[in-house]
């Protein structure tokens, strides 16, 4: 990892994306009404500022958002503005199918004091190559924040080629991409071709330290939610021996939390954890019970507590469950 893209993150008077541990958030909800619990938003991103989360990612797959209301997007975009704004720099999720509809929420996103977009390829219908850089160049044109690039073609059914990507980092808005191809062969092509002030993210978590390694700048992660400062660590030197071990210690983490479709474990892994309730919006439903004592052992691997079970019953019928006490490890 190139150390200048982590250590700028910290530094810079106006934040901007940078490297490291980059959370992709969950949007916190009540169960039974599946309400945002905006109570339980804000402790989770006064958490991971506390962690040294070197980036928040709201709005995203992981955060339902396309189950949100416009009202609910702007509300979770303020809040975490008003947490972790000029200490960590968040990233909005405003990528969609049509242009202009990405475009204003783009706008919006930089009316409510957003750091940064994350954008994905237009997903079902399939671009080609040449429409995805009029799609993605337009939308930089109109937005006056840095976008990331969003590629991942498992649930897109597009992919978002490196010489793609290499003529729109000419852009001087568009900083990076989210590689989730599950292939790490691509950070070296992206490298040359996009050069090192491009960012490169990894969105598999499993590979992440190795993405990192072989010249990445950080993972936008969904085991953060869960293990914030641990992932942090790891990424800030991916090569120590120390960093490999945390690895391992989060592996079972990296593979459990997609048991089911994403955000469905990890929501539950949090409720599991004491930091939120079980709430989670349909079409999604909450983890099936036959995956509870995946997540559970998965969790206690990470050094992770366990929420007592009164504190579960209370979460899993509507109230927020309290803050976990502090874990054991560096995962705190």
């Amino acid at each position: 990892m190139r150390v200048g893209a982590l250590l700028a993150c910290p530094l810079a008077a106006a934040l901007a994306p940078c490297g490291g541990s980059n959370v992709a958030l969950v949007t916190p909800m009540v169960a039974g009404s599946n309400a945002v619990d905006y109570g339980a938003l804000r402790s989770l991103l006064e958490w991971h500022v506390e962690c040294g989360t070197a980036g928040v990612v709201a709005l995203g797959t992981t955060g339902e958002a396309s189950t949100l209301s416009g009202e609910e997007r702007d509300e979770v975009l303020r809040t975490a503005v008003d947490v972790c704004g000029g200490v960590v720099p968040v990233v909005a999720g405003t990528g969609t199918i049509d242009t202009e509809r990405a475009i204003a929420m783009g706008r919006r996103a930089a009316e409510l004091g957003a750091d940064g977009t994350l954008v994905v390829t237009p997903y079902y219908v399939k671009p080609p190559q040449a429409a995805l850089v009029a799609h993605f160049n337009a939308i930089a044109d109109a937005v006056d924040l840095p976008m990331i690039l969003y590629n991942v073609p498992g649930r897109t059914g597009v992919d978002l080629l490196p010489a793609t990507v290499a003529e729109l980092a000419r852009h001087d808005r568009i900083v990076g991409i989210k590689e989730a191809t599950g292939d790490n062969a691509r950070v070296a092509v992206l490298r040359e071709q996009c050069g090192d002030d491009f960012l490169l993210y990894s969105g598999e978590d499993a590979m992440g330290r190795e993405f990192v390694a072989l010249g990445g700048d950080g993972v936008i992660s969904v085991t953060a939610n869960v293990a914030p400062r641990d992932m942090q660590t790891m990424l800030a030197n991916p090569n120590k021996s120390s960093s490999i071990k945390i690895d391992a210690k989060l592996r079972a983490l990296h593979e459990k939390l997609f048991v089911q479709a994403n955000p469905i474990p990890v929501k539950w892994a949090l409720h599991r954890a004491g930091r939120m309730g079980a709430g989670i919006r349909s079409p999604l439903a909450a983890l099936e019970p036959q995956f509870h004592e995946d997540i559970d052992d998965a969790l206690r691997l990470a050094d992770v507590d366990v929420a007592p079970a009164a504190e579960q019953d209370a979460g899993a019928n509507g109230v927020a469950a309290p803050p976990a006490r502090a874990v054991s490890g560096a995962s705190a």
